[in-house]
């Protein structure tokens, strides 16, 4: 897959089946939009091309500290629309200069000259341009005139509901990781640093790896514990993860810790390792005293454990 940043030195298309889009967390419904657009350009012999923007327009346009948090890292979105099989992709680097480009010029000025599509396909609810004019009625009308065709893909549901990226947080946000993950078509997770902790864990005899995500933008679970899988030094490995403010030792900073079940000793401080949650086990709760602790933990580890056979 080519990604290209910069379209300056890009050589032009002379044809291509396209999409554009946000991509806010590759989920179903996206799968949906890309494996239609890999389809239509196998059969047709042609480039399959995805025109998508970074930063997220909203952290560009909406001004304050509260930024929506990201689901899914750029990285990790490239790797799956690599694996859906898109030949191209586009990155517009999103400023407020470009949010006021409108949708006709954006289509006559950087789609048509440099990717020639003779079929555009977009989600049911894709817009784009200034003022979000760019709808999939818009889209429709303009590539009539232009001899283009145009497919809408209709949206995905799941127990009654449209797939979508706030569905998919608000699960999140509501520990319900096992939904969102089938949602996603994928593990929820991200990129994260393992920073120096307080070594209570270690004192537990569950020695922990402190994390912190890599961007500050990061969606969070729902505080409580999860059994987890981390990829560490290429390796997979599982374990349980414990997000909170660890009430039984009564602090007040929220904390995530991951205790890893592998044998081999890893030398985590300061390294970058990807954490995926795959289920909830429980919320955090305050126990009397530390060995209470330890009997929950043990509890814990024993659920996860007996859960690892369905992931390996």
């Amino acid at each position: 897959m080519e990604v290209i940043r910069s379209i300056d030195n890009f050589n032009p298309l002379s044809s291509s089946v396209l999409t554009i889009g946000s991509y806010d967390g590759i989920h179903r419904g996206h799968h949906e939009i890309l494996s239609s657009v890999v389809n239509h350009a196998s059969a047709r012999g042609l480039p399959s091309v995805l025109i998508t923007f970074d930063p997220h327009p909203r952290h560009v346009l909406e001004d304050n500290d509260n930024k929506l948090p990201i689901l899914m890292s750029t990285k990790h979105k490239l790797e799956i629309i690599d694996q859906i099989g898109i030949d191209i992709v586009y990155i517009i680097p999103f400023t407020k200069s470009f949010s006021k480009v409108t949708a006709n010029d954006f289509l006559n000025r950087t789609i048509f000259p440099n990717f020639n599509p003779r079929y555009i396909i977009v989600g049911y609810d894709h817009h784009f341009g200034h003022d979000r004019e760019g709808g999939p009625g818009f889209l429709t009308k303009f590539c009539t005139k232009n001899s283009i065709e145009v497919g809408v893909v209709k949206p995905v549901s799941d127990d009654g509901h449209n797939i979508s990226s706030t569905r998919i947080r608000e699960l999140i946000n509501d520990g319900f990781v096992r939904r969102a993950n089938f949602e996603l078509g994928s593990v929820y997770g991200f990129e994260a640093k393992v920073v120096k902790g307080s070594g209570r864990g270690k004192e537990l005899s569950f020695p922990t790896a402190n994390v912190i995500p890599l961007d500050k933008n990061q969606l969070m679970p729902k505080t409580g514990v999860y059994f987890v899988r981390g990829r560490i030094i290429g390796h997979n490995t599982f374990g349980m993860c414990n997000f909170g403010v660890r009430p039984t030792f009564d602090e007040n900073d929220l904390v995530m810790e991951i205790h890893f079940f592998h044998d081999e000793s890893y030398d985590l401080y300061g390294k970058e390792i990807r954490v995926e949650f795959l289920e909830r086990i429980r919320d955090e709760k305050k126990f009397p005293s530390p060995e209470k602790l330890i009997k929950q933990l043990n509890i814990d580890k024993q659920i996860c454990l007996e859960l690892q056979g369905k992931y390996e």
